[in-house]
């Protein structure tokens, strides 16, 4: 298995605090649930995706840290997109001043509001369909920029606002352009297996 989901209209509807506390509950799962309300379990990644997932992570963080433009999250961040599905992209980036528009209680439970920057990465066994609906997911509900980088066939789509989606094959680095000012992410961890 490695995504399950379970259609839970009409017979049971979750309330956005409903949802968080099913979160909190089952933390060793990966929870999501879409527009239509309908719940998605999916299955941890293995020791290769998990290591991927933290090089990309651990290079959007460090450049964050050396500038006051916004905030990096990891794939345990949960948002509440304006189309009202709950999205836990394997990182993501948001800048500063929408970040401090958020409310306290907002900032701690699952922010509402879409990333600017998200990456996702697929794993050996996700659906590669099911990963671009989510990207064109986040494109139309505010973020500016995305990559999905599939690490088997060693290409990339860079998603952009109002562009079509760009296929890159075989890239050394990405370019956070206008979005990520500086921020360039090097995929030879993210390419490579670990041995």
């Amino acid at each position: 298995m490695t995504v399950l989901t379970l259609h839970l209209h009409p017979t049971l509807d979750l309330t956005d605090e409903q949802f968080y506390e099913l979160c909190q509950n089952n933390r060793d799962l990966r929870l999501e649930r879409n527009a239509q309300g309908e719940l998605i379990i999916m299955a941890p990644v293995g020791g290769e995706g998990g290591y991927r997932s933290g090089r990309s992570t651990q290079q959007l963080f460090n450049w964050a840290d050396t500038n006051d433009l916004g905030f990096a999250f990891d794939a345990s961040t949960g948002f509440k997109l304006p189309n009202g599905a709950d999205r836990s992209p394997d990182a993501a980036w948001v800048r500063r001043e929408r970040w401090n528009t958020l409310t306290p209680e907002q900032k701690r439970r699952f922010p509402p509001l879409c990333p600017d920057f998200v990456i996702e990465l697929r794993s050996e066994t996700a659906s590669l369909e099911t990963l671009r609906a989510k990207m064109r997911e986040y494109m139309e509900n505010g973020a500016r920029l995305g990559w999905l980088i599939d690490p088997k066939t060693r290409q990339v789509e860079v998603y952009r606002v109002g562009k079509p989606v760009e296929v890159l094959s075989n890239p050394e680095t990405l370019s956070g352009e206008n979005v990520l000012p500086e921020f360039t992410l090097n995929l030879k961890s993210i390419f490579e297996r670990i041995a």
